[in-house]
């Protein structure tokens, strides 16, 4: 893609992501009592998009998803990959904390096909079941079913790609699923090592 015509997507796509930005912290879809919703972080063309279902506490406190232990794991687990981290944006499907899971799960989605819609990726990385059930829930246009099988890229739409793997909060202080987290997430990168040139 010619550099003038990427500038001009660019552009666009950081005023898309920078008005969701402000819509999702505006938000009027819930009463939030304590926090304000978390946002996603990243590059707003990213190749890879990494979805949780919640965000940490680590999160709630700067605002920002993968901000804190999960970011810093995701960080060195895609330079061991060989990828670069600018091709990364992160995001949760439920954006806060501070009020019952019922309600986050009626209203957030759409936030999350806002994000998918704006970022268009070439891959998401659903990461742990309550994630992959909203994922499967969404009605994106030519979307599939995705399997809780691991380590397996499946098609998510016809232009997008989908990696399952474990919950990464969950993984962090076991070493059994860390292991399993790491061989899941390594798919990753024998995906992107595929890519053909552009």
């Amino acid at each position: 893609m010619p550099d003038e015509i990427y500038e001009r997507y660019l552009t666009r796509a950081i005023s898309e992501i920078n008005e969701l930005g402000d819509d999702v912290a505006r938000c009027e879809l819930a009463v939030h009592l304590q926090r304000q919703p978390v946002l996603g972080s990243g590059h707003p063309m990213a190749d890879i998009f990494l979805l949780k279902y919640a965000p940490a506490a680590s999160e709630l406190a700067e605002g920002v998803a993968f901000y804190g232990r999960v970011g810093q794991a995701v960080l060195k687990s895609v330079e061991r990959l060989g990828i670069d981290p600018l091709l990364l944006y992160g995001t949760n499907c439920v954006k806060c904390a501070d009020i019952d899971d019922a309600t986050r799960r009626n209203v957030c989605p759409a936030w999350l096909l806002r994000e998918l819609a704006i970022v268009q990726p070439k891959m998401v990385v659903v990461m742990g079941e309550e994630a992959l059930a909203v994922v499967n829930a969404l009605n994106m246009p030519l979307g599939r079913v995705l399997e809780p099988t691991t380590g397996i890229v499946q098609r998510l739409t016809p232009t997008v790609d989908a990696l399952y793997a474990p919950a990464i909060d969950e993984s962090l202080d076991d070493a059994t699923r860390k292991r399993e987290f790491w061989d899941a997430f390594r798919t990753l990168g024998e995906w992107y090592a595929a890519l053909p040139p552009y």
